[in-house]
C-alpha cells in the first residue's frame, strides 16, 4: 500500500469521525442548553472519540462500505442520550426541533468551512497538506451526505423526528399519532428505501450540494 493510499485512508476515517461524533454531541449540546444535563452529567459532551464509538455504525458499516468499493462511506456513532421532555418543558417544541436539527446543521456548516479552506490545498506539495486537502474534501462529502440523510422524513432519522415536533406545536394529533404508529417500523422502511432506486433519488440533492460547494 502507497504512502498516498494510507494518507487517502487516515483521513477518510479522520473525516468520518470527526462528522457522525460531532453531529451526536451537538444534539446533547443544544439540549443542555435547553436545560437538558442529561447527556453532560454522563459525559457524552466529550471530544473523546471512545465514549461515542458505536461497533457497528462506527466501524462495520464504513469498514464494508469501504472495502467493497462504495461511491460513498458513512456511519454514525453512539446516539447521545437526551430527555426530550425537559427540552420541552423548557423551549417548548420549537427547542425540540432545535436538538433534532442541531446534528443536521452542525454538518451543514463543516462542509462548508472545509469547503472554503480546500482551496488553499487543492495543489499539495507534502504529504503533510496531501493529507490535510484529503481530509477537507472528504469532510465536505461526508457532511453533507449525514445531513442529506439525516433530513429524510423517516423514524428514527432526525428530520422526521422535526417534523413529529412540529407537528405536536401546531396541534396537529392526527400526524403525530400516526408518527407513533409508525415509528417502530421507521428501521424497515428505512432499509426498504435504501435497497431500492427510491435512495438515488432521495440522495440526488447530496451531489448538487457538494458540486456547488467545491465549485
Amino acid at each position: 500500500m502507497s504512502e498516498v493510499e494510507i494518507i487517502k485512508i487516515l483521513s477518510m476515517i479522520l473525516a468520518l469521525a470527526v462528522a457522525i461524533i460531532g453531529h451526536e454531541i451537538m444534539h446533547g449540546w443544544v439540549a443542555y442548553k435547553y436545560g437538558d444535563p442529561t447527556a453532560k452529567s454522563l459525559g457524552r459532551l466529550s471530544i473523546n472519540p471512545l465514549i461515542h464509538i458505536d461497533p457497528v455504525g462506527t466501524i462495520l458499516v464504513p469498514a464494508v462500505l469501504f472495502f467493497s468499493g462504495a461511491p460513498f462511506i458513512f456511519g454514525w456513532a453512539k446516539p447521545v442520550p437526551i430527555n426530550i421532555g425537559t427540552v420541552i418543558r423548557n423551549g417548548g417544541t420549537n427547542a425540540a426541533v432545535a436538538v433534532a436539527l442541531a446534528g443536521i446543521t452542525y454538518n451543514f456548516i463543516l462542509a462548508a468551512i472545509c469547503a472554503a479552506i480546500f482551496p488553499l490545498f487543492s495543489q499539495p506539495g507534502s504529504l503533510f497538506t496531501a493529507f490535510i486537502a484529503f481530509f477537507l474534501y472528504q469532510s465536505v462529502v461526508i457532511n453533507v451526505l449525514l445531513g442529506i440523510f439525516n433530513l429524510w422524513p423517516i423514524p428514527p432519522l432526525d428530520g422526521a423526528n422535526a417534523v413529529r415536533y412540529l407537528a405536536e406545536g401546531w396541534s396537529l394529533k392526527g400526524f403525530t399519532a400516526f408518527y407513533d404508529k409508525v415509528a417502530p417500523y421507521g428501521m424497515l422502511i428505512l432499509m426498504a428505501v435504501l435497497f431500492t432506486p427510491l435512495s438515488s433519488y432521495l440522495f440526488q440533492p447530496v451531489g448538487w450540494i457538494i458540486k456547488w460547494l467545491l465549485i
